[in-house]
């Protein structure tokens, strides 16, 4: 393993780890019958009114927990799984498709709900970092195999 690629596979299990931390404080918000006041700016910016509408469950399962479980994947394949081949291809498509479902949510935010969730913001940031980086991480990976043919 080069040493960019595990730079690179570092930051993202990093930042997987902040998304798993984000997302379980969203799900305890969730769960939670208390209003929170960390996160209530107004009617524009509650995360009390995002975490409890409508859109904060996909077929009774709640957002945030859909979230912890896609972040222990990007976490356990830049850790257990770093060393395979295929894992940075793996790891790309599925922190885009995690990219895609944050954008269509923030899409409910904004133009659904008109109130914005923080916690939500800050993972959208994490899991946009993350596909970032691992397009970097893939690239640099398909290119080392380039060479070495």
């Amino acid at each position: 393993m080069t040493p960019l690629r595990r730079k690179l596979s570092l930051a993202v299990a990093l930042l997987s780890l902040a998304g798993i931390v984000v997302s379980s404080v969203s799900l305890y918000q969730h769960m939670s019958s208390s209003k929170t006041s960390y996160c209530d700016f107004g009617e524009s910016f509650n995360c009390d009114i995002v975490n409890r509408s409508t859109y904060s469950t996909v077929a009774g399962i709640p957002v945030a927990l859909i979230g912890i479980f896609g972040y222990l994947t990007l976490l356990t394949l830049t850790t257990v799984f770093r060393i395979k081949p295929e894992t940075p291809a793996i790891l790309f498509v599925l922190s885009l498709a995690g990219l895609a479902f944050a954008i269509y949510l923030t899409y409910i935010e904004a133009v659904v709900l008109a109130t914005w969730c923080i916690l939500c913001l800050s993972s959208l940031a994490v899991i946009f970092t993350i596909t970032v980086l691992s397009s970097f991480l893939m690239l640099h990976t398909r290119r080392g195999a380039d060479l070495t043919r």
